[in-house]
């Protein structure tokens, strides 16, 4: 018997949901609005009401290994931080490696999402989609909603005072797309997470001059870490992860501070946050220190009123002659298209079991990708999520009792609650690897380390020690895929690839100090084992 399923928007999410319905023999059909995949990471010169919108320089804050999907790396010949032209080129080599575009109408608007009600105890959906103005009911077995967090930008102009007298103009960061049309103005922007930042930076080269305002401040990271490697590749690591959850939280924010103020000092830079390092998540601002210490970029505290031509900041301090506003504010979520009793959605808060299954459906045929605030990359947590769904859908997996649901999203809002530092979306924030392997145990595909170390140790050297990523969830169990051994084994020749475009001659010093690796390594191993068997 044929499985319908219906997929809610076509981008990063949506691509997958596609491919991983069809591994579970589902029939999928795909709803896009716009004309081409790719949602948040499609760039356009010109904003679409509705649709999110990135900047023409936009690179990714994730490395390459880190943020491919499991069973297809990203191009060994790509650059580690990824231009969002080359991400788009990514998707389509994908959705051509597996076939995907078949399944997607595009130009689809859809219009409702509601319960079948010719067939209320099956869990079917009735979907309303519109497409070259006509509207069209079809009824699907399950549904997954892939339309991301960056759907509505938040834009709390009610919140300052005066900003009606305001007579420069005024954009939300998701308008912004080149720093030409910005040439010899003086620039204002409000807030200091990623696009905030980057978006200085990027101006900050053509403007008469940039002005950052923050309330909180931030910690302020590099993507290149030690020796060169990309942050992430760095820090996700299994054993590192152990280690942060054994050692004392004071002690690894004094040690993250320390290392990052070496760099540039926080305070003396404006930049210093109210906030611990482990308290809310650090902004990637590589060129941030550089634009501040040549004056190309101005720190300034919370704005308090608007005036005219200008601001006055918190601190009494004034800015005349302000030729444009950005508000780096970020966005809302919202699903426009469905009763808020299906989701029981409020704004920025929704309630779901391991942030997918909406816990108070009598059939759980309805699954949400891809919604969170991932400390890590986004892409490999909406194909784990999707793998996990579909086989929900097909009764291969079993959800808990709803009251054991409600007391996990429970303990999760409080946890967060009490970790984070209140930001917008706070309820939203996952942990990379405890959240990827939360849903791996799930699932039944998280590597068994102690089999591992016994059978293949080289192997479990990478996966313990190497960057965590997500391939590690093809070794084994449902999805199990041939070439992810030897895909983790080479990640580290992938990432140095693109970088070593000049041949250098080899020193004899580098050969040498190679030689005994194995010895060190063996006794690695020996004490992971010890590890393994203290944690059984």
């Amino acid at each position: 018997m044929e499985f319908w399923l219906a997929i809610i928007g076509a981008g990063a999410s949506g691509l997958t949901a596609i491919k991983c319905c069809l591994d579970e023999g589902l029939q999928p059909t795909c709803f896009e609005r716009s004309e081409d995949i790719g949602g948040i990471w499609r760039f356009q010169e010109h904003v679409t009401e509705g649709h999110s919108s990135i900047y023409k320089s936009l690179t990714t804050n994730s490395s390459k290994e880190l943020m491919s999907f499991s069973d297809f790396p990203i191009p060994e010949e790509y650059p580690n931080y990824v231009h969002h032209s080359k991400m788009m080129e990514y998707f389509r080599m994908y959705a051509k490696q597996f076939d995907l575009i078949k399944y997607i109408h595009f130009k689809a608007q859809v219009c409702h999402l509601r319960k079948c009600t010719d067939f209320p105890n099956t869990g079917q959906w009735e979907i309303v989609t519109e497409k070259n103005g006509k509207q069209k009911t079809t009824i699907f077995d399950a549904v997954l909603l892939c339309t991301g967090l960056c759907m509505q930008p938040y834009f709390p102009l009610d919140s300052f005072l005066g900003v009606e007298k305001f007579k420069g103009k005024i954009i939300h960061s998701s308008a912004y797309k080149n720093p030409e049309k910005y040439q010899d103005q003086r620039i204002l922007i409000i807030g200091v997470g990623n696009s905030g930042i980057e978006i200085a930076i990027d101006l900050s080269h053509n403007t008469k001059q940039v002005f950052l305002s923050t309330r909180t401040g931030a910690w302020v990271v590099n993507r290149v870490s030690n020796d060169g490697y990309p942050l992430d590749v760095v820090y996700f690591t299994r054993f590192k992860n152990l280690l942060f959850h054994k050692l004392p939280v004071a002690l690894i924010n004094q040690w993250e501070e320390r290392k990052l103020n070496m760099k540039f000092n926080h305070e003396n830079y404006g930049i210093k946050p109210q906030h611990r390092f482990l308290s809310k998540t650090p902004i990637m601002g590589d060129d941030l220190p550089n634009a501040i210490i040549t004056g190309r970029v101005l720190m300034k505290p919370h704005v308090k009123k608007f005036t005219e031509k200008g601001v006055i900041f918190e601190d009494g301090s004034t800015e005349e002659n302000i030729d444009v506003v950005i508000f780096a504010t970020g966005y809302n979520f919202s699903f426009p298209y469905t009763q808020d009793s299906i989701l029981g959605t409020q704004t920025n808060k929704l309630s779901l079991y391991k942030y997918v299954f909406p816990p108070h459906l009598e059939k759980h045929t309805l699954a949400v990708i891809g919604l969170i605030k991932p400390i890590g990359a986004t892409m490999p947590i909406s194909e784990l999520q999707v793998r996990w769904a579909t086989r929900i859908f097909k009764g291969l997996n079993k959800l808990p009792s709803g009251n054991d649901m409600m007391t996990d999203i429970v303990k999760k809002i409080q946890y967060n609650e009490k970790r984070y530092t209140a930001i917008q979306i706070n309820s939203l924030i996952v942990q990379y690897i405890d959240y990827m392997d939360e849903l791996a145990s799930i699932l039944g595909v998280k590597p068994k380390l102690l089999s591992l170390l016994l059978t293949d140790p080289k192997l479990a050297w990478e996966v313990y020690f190497g960057p965590y990523s997500a391939t590690q969830f093809r070794l084994t169990g449902p999805g199990k895929w041939e070439g992810a051994r030897n895909t983790i084994l080479t990640q580290r020749e992938r990432i140095i690839k693109p970088t070593k475009t000049r041949p250098l001659q080899s020193s004899t010093n580098t050969k040498v100090t190679l030689v005994p690796s194995f010895f060190i390594k063996a006794l690695i191993c020996l004490g992971l084992l010890a590890i393994v068997l203290t944690y059984l």
